[in-house]
């Protein structure tokens, strides 16, 4: 039987590695010579990690380490003045124009849907303040204050007795 692919003469002809004048620890040498030309091994180049690290170490040494940081700090940083600049100033003009919402709590109650229902007029809901307690300042919903209720002209009024601490509000905003 012959293949039609191939003349005649090859299927019948027997293949001897040394035929052609080479061996088969030449062709491995001539196959891993080529594989390390394509891997970019033949030609000596260096690692770019050791590249990466002689860079840094060039680096550190040329650089005066008080001088730039100084400079750096300079620029980034620039010194606090006295005077705000025409632009900061109307800026905080602005947001002193913002409306807030003052609130006194004089304290608070859990309440089932049932007895939120069940109220009726002159229903008297029981709270957790104690009379003569100070009442708690809100501001936009955020406790900055407590005082105690007075009355100015037939309208009840709050007298700040305590302000939380500017560290205070800050804690308090970010939760």
């Amino acid at each position: 039987m012959s293949d039609t692919n191939k003349p005649e003469d090859e299927n019948n002809r027997q293949t001897d590695p040394t035929e052609d004048g080479g061996s088969a620890a030449d062709d491995w040498a001539d196959a891993f010579a080529e594989q390390q030309a394509e891997e970019g091994h033949g030609a000596p180049e260096e690692d770019p990690w050791a590249a990466a690290m002689a860079e840094q170490g060039a680096a550190e040494e040329s650089s005066d380490t008080g001088a730039d940081t100084q400079d750096a700090s300079e620029s980034v940083f620039k010194p606090l003045t006295g005077e705000a600049p025409t632009g900061e100033r109307r800026d905080l003009d602005m947001i002193m124009e913002i409306p807030v919402t003052l609130s006194v709590e004089l304290g608070r109650t859990r309440l089932t849907i049932r007895e939120l229902l069940d109220l009726a007029k002159g229903s008297v809901v029981e709270l957790d303040g104690l009379a003569g307690e100070p009442m708690n300042i809100l501001i936009n919903g955020y406790l900055v204050a407590q005082g105690e209720v007075v009355v100015v002209d037939d309208k009840y009024g709050i007298r700040v007795t305590d302000i939380i601490t500017p560290s205070e509000r800050i804690h308090k905003l970010s939760r």
